[in-house]
């Protein structure tokens, strides 16, 4: 994708906005994706395996996005799961099915480069050639050589739990401008989960997906999108 991911860049530079972001989800980009997938991921509601999806992948990714252009594509619940943390709670995972998460994953790629190119040079988190070393050199350097009275250290709690969709896409509307492409998000944020073969309709699952592979898109979200 390295190729489309310029030309998007490009765009972004050039007019603010970009458009018609849907046809980078491609069988080019579903192909690519699924080589770099995970092989030993557990399989979500539909049991599909990485090993499974690849015995036909040509068949399977152009019957996708045939499903993909006549709108009937819908993503699936994620399998929710649960696994012990060091406190002896639990953590809840959504497992998501491997189409599901192939096309996520793509998305997030695209997603990625519209706001990889409009950061701001102090975003440092999960960047490419950046780390939170260079974040610690950069502050120990202003630490140094400004007055400082104050280093201020935040988070922010249970995001996914409370994240507007609404807001959200708005948001998003600002750098891009594909109807298409903002449906399917939509519908990925509608997909809700499975638990106990009990489905529930929750948003976040999707977006733990997406933040797992796009993190730094989340940080910069969460510090310049007014929520």
């Amino acid at each position: 994708m390295g190729t489309k991911r310029a030309e998007i860049s490009d765009i972004i530079a050039r007019y603010g906005k970009v458009q018609n972001l849907i046809s980078y989800v491609n069988a080019e980009t579903l192909k690519a994706k699924h080589r770099e997938m995970p092989k030993d991921k557990a399989s979500g509601v539909d049991k599909m395996t990485w090993e499974e999806y690849d015995k036909n992948l040509d068949q399977n990714v152009e019957a996708l996005l045939a499903r993909m252009k006549q709108f009937s594509y819908r993503p699936q619940p994620a399998r929710r799961v649960y696994i012990p943390k060091a406190n002896g709670k639990l953590r809840p995972l959504g497992i998501p099915c491997y189409e599901d998460k192939l096309v996520a994953a793509v998305m997030a790629d695209i997603l990625n480069e519209v706001y990889e190119s409009i950061f701001l040079d102090t975003s440092y988190g999960f960047r490419p050639n950046k780390s939170c070393h260079d974040a610690v050199r950069e502050l120990n350097r202003l630490i140094g050589s400004c007055k400082v009275s104050y280093v201020l250290e935040a988070d922010i709690k249970g995001f996914f739990d409370n994240v507007d969709q609404k807001q959200l896409m708005e948001f998003i509307a600002r750098d891009t401008d594909d109807k298409n492409f903002s449906r399917y998000i939509t519908r990925f944020l509608k997909s809700g989960i499975m638990e106990d073969g009990e489905y529930r309709r929750r948003a976040e699952e999707w977006l733990k997906q997406v933040r797992k592979r796009e993190p730094r898109m989340f940080a910069h979200w969460a510090l310049y999108g007014n929520f």
